[in-house]
């Protein structure tokens, strides 16, 4: 299940549990230093230098033993005790890569010249930088900066995301955040809260398996209506996505100016113009309506279409993009899935704000999307996903990288979510965060690789190889 994110304080009341009952501090320590190493070997190679800063505190301690576990890299230990005198030391030493262990989750107030000092010297030679639990600097509470940030590229924080390293403003000086939450601690004594963070272990079972008799009709069909003149590629990349969700069926719904370049690309889902009156196959288990609708040859009575499906339809579904402005303020129907997935600029819209309101506590616009679109689930995309609703928990995804920042992967997306949710016995809540996690995973993988990647890149790494 996803991991609470916490205070600095309850993260102390969980450590303290853990040591009431006979667990080691050191024997934790070194746990949460073999993630760092493991991490550092990812981030360098054999043979090149890694400066190691760590500081008096437990936070130098789980630098120190991350330490002994690069005996493959040439590796430069600094105990910091004197900030003046490191500073001198590091501007002459070799670095690949410099790890931060110097201050820890403690922080809650201003650094003093020699500390701000020491940052800004290891800031100005540009190296990587590998954060131990918080970077340098950075209230870990508040997302604060109490001086000058030690700026990570990575940060690996431990047991538990701190509420502060999800503040938006925090991000460039966090760099990618990850978890290791497997480091010998008790188990959580806080079982939720509003926000949580997304773990891989968390889709066990999921999308369920299927009946060895099943046939194409057993496993949803999933319509798309998406398509316009100068916007059929939407269309085509939303059922690309689909696809890779492995619904039995698809169906592409698009105008008639789309319909020829859109049906010249698709060969394994059925495409069709959209015409006024037509009702969707009887065999029709989720719809994705949206993308690629942005065209002047859009028919008026396709959005009226796709507006009385929202607010009628007792299947999935799930609108994005443009079509997001056709919505209905009002109660979905008593027990439907309805879906939305804006990025940033389009939750703005939304919301009448701008869109650094929106960014500056995203769990809050989440709210207040589904508040105002009468209940319905929100996929707000961008930086570190999250999904959620009016109420319950708001989940946070772990997975993706800039490299998602172009266009169609947002298509993509919403046909992949759509595919799941055609599919029988789909939970809509963890159809969403299968979907962003895969989405984020695949973005991952192909950036791990180095070079450029593209949509179709995307599409072939989604869900899997293949």
């Amino acid at each position: 299940m996803p991991l609470p994110v916490l205070s600095v304080a309850q993260m102390r009341e969980w450590e303290t549990a853990t040591w009431s009952l006979g667990v080691s501090q050191e024997s934790v320590m070194r746990r949460a230093g073999a993630a760092v190493a493991a991490r550092v070997c990812q981030l360098t190679r054999p043979g090149e230098s890694v400066l190691v800063l760590a500081g008096r505190g437990h936070n130098g301690d789980d630098a120190r033993f991350a330490a002994e576990g690069l005996a493959e890299r040439a590796v430069r230990l600094v105990n910091v005790t004197d900030p003046v005198a490191a500073a001198a030391e590091v501007r002459i030493a070799p670095a690949a890569l410099v790890v931060d262990g110097l201050l820890g989750i403690g922080l809650n107030r201003p650094l003093d010249a020699a500390w701000n000092g020491l940052h800004r010297t290891i800031n100005s030679r540009g190296c990587p930088v590998l954060a131990v639990d918080v970077p340098s600097g950075l209230d870990a509470d508040t997302g604060e900066a109490r001086g000058d940030v030690l700026r990570a590229t990575v940060t690996v924080t431990f047991g538990a995301v701190k509420r502060g390293l999800l503040r938006t403003d925090a991000v460039p000086l966090i760099g990618r955040l990850e978890l290791a939450h497997d480091i010998g601690l008790a188990p959580c004594p806080f079982l939720e809260a509003d926000v949580n963070w997304t773990l891989a272990t968390d889709f066990g079972g999921f999308p369920p398996g299927r009946c060895v008799s099943g046939h194409k009709g057993t496993f949803g069909h999933v319509v798309i209506v998406a398509g316009s003149l100068g916007f059929h590629g939407a269309a085509v990349l939303a059922a690309s996505g689909a696809l890779r969700a492995m619904p039995g069926l698809v169906t592409v719904l698009t105008t008639d100016a789309a319909f020829i370049p859109v049906a010249s690309q698709i060969s394994q889902a059925m495409v069709r113009p959209w015409k006024a009156g037509a009702a969707l196959p009887a065999s029709c288990s989720a719809v994705v309506f949206g993308p690629g609708l942005a065209g002047d040859d859009v028919p008026p009575g396709l959005r009226e279409a796709m507006t009385r499906l929202w607010r009628e339809a007792n299947l999935p579904v799930v609108a994005d993009a443009s079509a997001l402005d056709w919505l209905p303020a009002e109660r979905i129907p008593s027990g439907s899935t309805r879906v939305i997935t804006p990025h940033p600029g389009e939750a703005a819209r939304l919301l009448g704000q701008s869109v650094p309101r929106v960014q500056s506590d995203r769990p809050a616009a989440v709210r207040e999307l589904s508040r105002r679109l009468g209940g319905c689930h929100v996929v707000l995309k961008g930086h570190q996903t999250l999904c959620g609703a009016a109420f319950g928990p708001v989940i946070v995804n772990p997975t993706g990288n800039p490299g998602l920042a172009q266009g169609g992967t947002g298509d993509v997306l919403a046909g992949y979510l759509g595919g799941l949710l055609a599919q029988p016995g789909a939970d809509a809540s963890m159809a969403m965060r299968y979907a962003v996690f895969q989405h984020g995973r695949a973005a991952d993988e192909l950036s791990a690789r180095g070079g450029a990647w593209t949509v179709a890149g995307l599409l072939a790494r989604l869900g899997g190889t293949g």
